[in-house]
This record gives structure tokens, sequence and C-alpha cells, in this order.
């Protein structure tokens, strides 16, 4: 009988990774689900008041429409097998029915800034998800947890995250940007603007000035705003429309080629600054330049996901083995 693996998803960022990872194991049994939980937050969940995340609402639906679209096996909460392996891109919640799988947790992109609610987690042991990803790898719950740079690796583990669990491994969707040079996006040499959820998600944005700022910055030139996916697109539109007539407005349209399109790329608190970054683009965040080139993304060329694969093939495997025995080997694979 063929070894199961689960793969949760969440964001269509995070639900991509898992279906590029899930390639390369051909020879076993692949299930996928929506991200979950089945504790009180899969409760609130279950009720819709919390649509605004990953656990419903649009993330849930477009993933549970990705997955249709690519014929992949969905096992909603992972509740129709026993599972000897799972890949998760979060860990804010961890369900109780993978507690004692084998755990792969893969960073999912940028995480978030460290405010108060970060520190309430940190020293008084509040849940996790109250500070979003700023608390991403806090949990420990997982055996191993691959990133995107050793920048990254730094960061986690200065956070809390065990070190001698972290691997460097590349994540899928940022760690080849070239690629998004052949593209078929109408545009060039433009000021791009990636808008964030931030209101959505109930944190304070005072976008008027955002815009205004957007404005002065392209000083003349054609702005365009890329919509996040999860934001409401009527009310943001107007409000394009109305402090910077001209600029043109996409909701749908992929993002990486639209940067890779532009000439300068403004974001708030979007991953894809790094693509921006990894294809020297000008780029304008809220988090400082230097330090998210620190952070960057490695560029492999595409291979993030087969490293990935790797490990968990070692792991499911090779169960015997320590940490440092599956660091060397995976030091070996990547050298």
């Amino acid at each position: 009988m063929k070894k199961k693996i689960l793969f949760i998803g969440g964001s269509l960022n995070q639900t991509t990774m898992m279906h590029k990872i899930s390639k390369y194991f051909e020879d076993y049994d692949c299930y996928f689900t929506p991200f979950y939980d089945d504790g009180y937050i899969g409760w609130f969940a279950s009720k819709g008041i919390l649509d605004f995340t990953i656990l419903g609402g649009n993330f849930k639906k477009m993933t549970l429409e990705y997955l249709e679209s690519n014929n992949l096996k969905i096992d909603y909460k992972g509740k129709r097998h026993d599972y000897d392996l799972v890949y998760t891109c979060a860990d804010l919640i961890v369900p109780k029915n993978i507690r004692n799988k084998k755990l792969i947790l893969v960073q999912e992109g940028m995480t978030d800034p460290e405010n108060f609610a970060f520190y309430l987690v940190k020293y008084f042991n509040f849940p996790r998800w109250i500070a979003s990803t700023s608390t991403m790898g806090m949990s420990n719950l997982y055996d191993i947890f691959c990133v995107a740079s050793e920048g990254y690796k730094e960061l986690f583990a200065r956070k809390g995250a065990d070190p001698n669990k972290i691997f460097v491994t590349g994540i899928p969707n940022f760690d080849n940007a070239k690629e998004f040079l052949n593209n078929d996006f109408p545009h060039k040499n433009y000021v791009l603007v990636a808008t964030s959820d931030t209101r959505e998600t109930f944190k304070y944005e005072n976008r008027k000035k955002f815009i205004k700022k957007c404005v002065k910055i392209a000083n003349g030139r054609q702005l365009i705003f890329k919509l996040h996916p999860n934001e409401n697109a009527e009310r943001a539109t107007r409000e394009i429309n109305k402090y910077a007539p001209g600029a043109l407005v996409y909701h749908n349209a992929n993002t990486n080629h639209m940067i890779a399109n532009c000439d300068v790329l403004i974001t708030k608190y979007s991953s894809v600054v790094y693509i921006g970054l990894a294809l020297g683009k000008e780029v304008y965040s809220s988090f400082d330049i230097e330090e998210l080139k620190k952070l960057m993304p490695i560029q492999n060329n595409g291979t993030s996901a087969e490293r990935i694969a790797k490990l968990g093939l070692h792991f499911l495997e090779s169960p015997s083995n320590s940490l440092n025995e599956i660091h060397q080997n995976f030091d070996l694979i990547t050298a």
C-alpha cells in the first residue's frame, strides 16, 4: 500500500506551493485540504465568522477551485486517512489531528511586523494566531521547517524556532523571479502599486494617504494598481479613481508578470516585494529595504519544491535518522 501524504493549503500562494511540492511524490498517495482547525477556532470558521482569514471565505473558495481544476484529491481536514507525512504552510494553528504525524512546515513568504500582539505571544503565551504570521515558526510543533534564505533562518531562530529544525531550501513561487520576464502583460515601464488586504483583516491603513504617496513617487509616470485578491475591489477602485485619476486598476491579473514589466514597485506588507528586488526594480515598502535584501528568498532556478520534497522523502524513508544526519544528507544534495 502506498504511503499517504497530506498537503494543507490556505491562500492561493500557499496552495500552489503545496501542489508544486507534491509533484515530486509520484509514488505516494497525495491528498489536499484547505487550511483548517479542529478546535474552537474551526467552529468559528464554520459559522463564517473568520471568512477574512485563510480558514474560510475567498481563500477557501479559491483553494477548492484550484484543487478541483487540477484534479487533485481533496480530504478536507485530513479526516479520511492516517497520514504518514503532512506538509503545511502555517503553524499559527496546528490542528490536533496532525500533531502526532511527521510534519514539515514551509515558509509561505514575508512575515508580518512584530507588533504588540507578537510580544503578547512571545512573553505571555497568548495564542499565536493573534499576531498573525509574525509568529511563524514559533510553535516548534513541526519536525522540519523549510525557509527562504539564511536571513530568514536567523530571523526565525531569533524569534524562538529551533535552529536545528530549520533548513534553507528556498520557497516555491519566489525562487525563480526571472521566469516572469516572459509574459504577455500589455503594459511596460510604469509604476506598479501592489496593495494589501490590511483593512479586510481588521488592521489600520490610511489608504488615501498611501495613494497620494504613490502619485508623488510616480511623478507623472503611468500608475497601475494591482489589488490584493482578498480586497474589497469596488471600494479600492473608487478610492484610486478619486485620488489618482488616470491610474489603471487590475484585480485578477498576474502580479508577478506586472512586476516584471514595471520600472518601480510600491508595496506596504506584500511578499511580492521580493520579486521586485530579485528583478532589480526600484522598490518601496513599509519594511526597511536593506533588511528585505538580507531576507530575500534564494534564487535557485525554481528548484525549491524539489528540495523540500527530497527532505520529506528522506524523512519518510529514513525515520530513524537524526536531524543532524538529515542536515548532512541535505547539504550533500544541495551542494
